[in-house]
């Protein structure tokens, strides 16, 4: 495989940036992982780091040197990264669950394979136009889609998120077919909220991904203002093997099987989800209620 790279993330006008993002690669296949610590939970940044690493721990597990089935692997890989947020929200004896939304693609063989839940998205650009986004778990997102219909909600509010005391919604979509020059990009709320889609392909169409990702973040840090929103951006650039001439690319065919190259920080966890279990998950959401149900009480 042959793609060029490009990430950065920025402090809005937040208190700290609970945004996070890596990728991951071995000779055949590559993953792409970007999280948004959710605000007004406890731990947003946590929540953020432990989904990069499970899913980074689960990918370099499964990937000899690809993944067989990308599709089943995401929705595993997220549940398991939820039940990790779980579990630590319970050791620590939490009354709040520290959340996270969550975008992730695998890239391997000709195609592109992506998860999300919540409002952290995907764009895939193709010849200087949208092929395709993620929509947002979001109510005004599932409202504009004919999904649902409501009244008298805030309707930017997200209904899912990982870490929630309630199983993640998420949509897997893929495998798309790539095509040379082909553009994916990841990125947290911070830089949609603040631009619109035809500014972020305007940006991306016109140049390659490491001046693009910089001059989008800039302006949408300049748009947002002092209260604005972390800005976080991780953007994949794809090339056939025979036209890769970029020099801040990467080039996977020097790669030994069984190498596996990672900027996703290791060793938080101690172990992998190798016992990936729902009843656990339910028990642990259930203690949590609980505490929290308890802690209501002592309070009337």
């Amino acid at each position: 495989m042959k793609f060029s790279v490009f990430q950065v993330s920025r402090k809005g006008g937040r208190e700290k940036n609970e945004d996070r993002m890596g990728y991951c690669y071995t000779r055949e296949s590559g993953l792409f992982v970007l999280a948004d610590g959710m605000g007004g939970h406890p731990d947003g940044e946590v929540a953020a780091q432990l989904a990069l690493q499970t899913i980074s721990a689960l990918y370099q597990r499964e990937a000899r040197p690809t993944i067989t089935d990308p599709v089943a692997f995401l929705s595993t890989a997220l549940t398991a990264a939820h039940h990790q947020i779980i579990r630590h929200a319970s050791e620590k004896g939490m009354l709040d669950t520290p959340r996270t939304t969550l975008v992730a693609a695998i890239l391997q063989g000709n195609g592109a394979t992506w998860v999300h839940c919540g409002d952290s998205r995907l764009y895939v650009v193709r010849d200087g136009e949208l092929l395709t986004r993620t929509r947002d778990h979001s109510y005004l997102e599932q409202q504009s889609a004919g999904v649902i219909k409501l009244e008298r909600i805030n309707r930017n509010i997200l209904f899912t998120c990982l870490g929630s005391p309630t199983k993640p919604v998420f949509d897997v979509a893929g495998p798309v077919a790539l095509q040379q020059g082909d553009k994916l990009l990841l990125c947290s709320d911070g830089l949609w909220g603040s631009l619109s889609d035809a500014e972020i392909v305007k940006h991306l169409a016109s140049k390659g991904v490491s001046d693009a990702v910089p001059d989008l973040v800039e302006s949408a840090l300049r748009a947002g203002g002092e209260h604005g929103d972390n800005v976080t951006v991780l953007a994949i650039e794809w090339e056939t093997p025979d036209a890769f001439e970029s020099t801040r690319g990467v080039s996977t065919e020097s790669i030994m099987d069984g190498v596996f190259a990672s900027t996703i920080q290791a060793g938080v966890l101690d172990s992998v989800v190798d016992d990936l279990d729902e009843a656990a998950i339910e028990r642990s959401i259930a203690e949590i209620n609980e505490a929290i149900r308890r802690s209501a009480a002592r309070k009337l």
